[in-house]
């Protein structure tokens, strides 16, 4: 939900009317999906990335607003919190040297960024959640000033009616309550988007919809939150929890969560933003005044404002996207699983290893879906969250096998083919997929690195939890200015 929102209360006439729109506006997406010209000639990528501060003491800065006046660049954003920001690549193609384009630009961009936040005694680190965060620093004040962040608490907050529970169970155990949505801005992500035809729409969110779990055993990377050790990566359960608007007994009615993996593969992105519809009230019952009926009659582009609105507060691991570029419609999925970090060069890896990948799958002969259920690909999402490369997975083929073995042997092929298929440089191809080839051999990745830390920290150097918490946060933020795959980090 990228727009801005100045209003806070809603009447029972907006929603009413907003609701009307929205239906309004899906009549007007079937329409447009059955015979109007999408953008879909040559597939263009976007990757976004969000971002921690923090000081010199490894502690979260609450500075965003200032370092983004700093910063001054239309590519950075605010988050939730204001420990956060947000970094908007440029979208390209990712055929030829695209891949090294986006480490260039992107490699640029941090430090530019740094520079400047330097300025206001802090710096950058790329993490899925930042291990220093404690439940001091997770509250509402400390929410980003822009007002839709205060809005959408408030719509959150008071749809469930009481305070928020984490539960989540791992390595050790953390449950406790919040009244705001802000232990939502511990998670920190990276997220690829792809341009896709309609008609192939369904292949690919399908595709993508069934390597969730492999993507998030291999780039797992938030071990911690509280200061305690959960899962792989704890932001899954954490993002689902810290914006469940469900009270328990709605939960036991089997009432579908706002952030959502699904429950059944699709033969059309109409499908999808369908459901969202049915199944979901409105957050934000804001209408604008475009009629998406008449614009459509009078040979012109829909925005589709309230559709599009409605869309963004239902939290897809993999969600539908439509958007105008240039005066022309086009689609996306938007692929939501994975955490930001350790490195730029680890992030690319992760963003050649889902490109390739999910082609791959989405144009083969006999698709994956038709092979795996979909319940199974749920639960290869939430085992591969807690236990990342420890892992064990259910693959058609194969049955239950361990995650690594998985893509060595299987995935890593048929991602290669993808990336050819994009016409990739086959040494941007190589080296990238390489990274991921290693992660599997070595078994490490983000979060195995952290939790190796942590533990050096308190068992060799004799620390406490916190303490060593911090000096992993500093040692992490020194290697991760190198570039160099998470995997060949030293832990002492």
């Amino acid at each position: 939900m990228g727009r801005d929102v100045s209003q806070g209360a809603f009447t029972r006439e907006d929603r009413v009317r907003y609701r009307q729109k929205v239906r309004r506006c899906l009549d007007v997406f079937a329409l447009m999906l059955d015979d109007f010209g999408f953008d879909a000639d040559r597939p263009m990528t976007g990757l976004e990335i969000e971002l921690n501060l923090v000081d010199s003491a490894a502690e979260p800065a609450m500075r965003n607003e200032e370092i983004l006046a700093e910063i001054a660049d239309p590519l950075f954003q605010t988050e939730l919190g204001q420990f956060n920001l947000e970094l908007n690549a440029e979208p390209r193609l990712i055929e030829g040297a695209g891949f090294a384009d986006y480490e260039h630009d992107l490699r640029s961009s941090l430090s530019r960024a740094d520079e400047r936040a330097a300025r206001s005694d802090a710096k950058i680190v790329l993490v899925g959640i930042l291990p220093t965060l404690t439940e001091g620093h997770l509250v509402e004040d400390n929410l980003s000033t822009n007002e839709r962040y205060r809005v959408l608490n408030d719509q959150i907050v008071g749809a469930r009616g009481e305070a928020i529970e984490l539960d989540i169970r791992g390595v050790e155990q953390l449950r406790t309550h919040t009244d705001s949505i802000a232990p939502e801005a511990a998670c920190t992500s990276l997220q690829f988007h792809l341009q896709v035809a309609p008609d192939s729409f369904a292949d690919y969110w399908n595709a993508s919809q069934a390597i969730a779990g492999v993507q998030v055993a291999v780039g797992a990377n938030s071990p911690f939150l509280y200061g305690r050790q959960l899962w792989a990566e704890t932001r899954i359960a954490l993002f689902k929890q810290a914006t469940d608007t469900r009270p328990e007994e709605l939960k036991a009615q089997g009432v579908r969560p706002r952030v959502w993996f699904g429950e059944r593969w699709i033969t059309s992105i109409f499908d999808l933003f369908e459901e969202n519809v049915r199944y979901f009230p409105p957050l934000l019952p804001i209408c604008e005044d475009e009629d998406p009926v008449e614009v459509l009659h009078a040979g012109g582009v829909p925005q589709l404002s309230e559709l599009r609105l409605h869309n963004g507060t239902v939290y897809r691991w993999n969600r539908p996207v439509y958007d105008i570029m240039n005066g022309r419609p086009h689609l996306r999925v938007e692929n939501r699983v994975l955490p930001a970090g350790p490195t730029v060069v680890d992030m690319l890896a992760n963003a050649a290893f889902y490109f390739g990948l999910v082609r791959g799958l989405a144009e083969a002969d006999r698709p994956i879906w038709s092979q795996l259920t979909f319940s199974s690909a749920e639960e290869n999402f939430h085992s591969a969250a807690r236990r990342g490369l420890d892992a064990v997975l259910h693959w058609p083929g194969v049955g239950d096998v361990p995650v690594t073995k998985l893509v060595l042997d299987q995935l890593l092929p048929v991602a290669a083919t993808g990336l050819d298929g994009f016409g990739v440089a086959p040494a941007q191809r190589d080296r990238l997929l390489g990274i991921i080839e290693q992660r599997c051999r070595t078994g490490r990745n983000g979060s195995v690195w952290q939790t190796e830390a942590v533990w050096a920290a308190e068992h060799h150097h004799g620390m406490e939890r916190p303490a060593a918490l911090h000096h992993m946060v500093k040692r992490y933020a020194e290697l991760q200015r190198t570039n160099e795959p998470v995997h060949t980090w030293p832990v002492q």
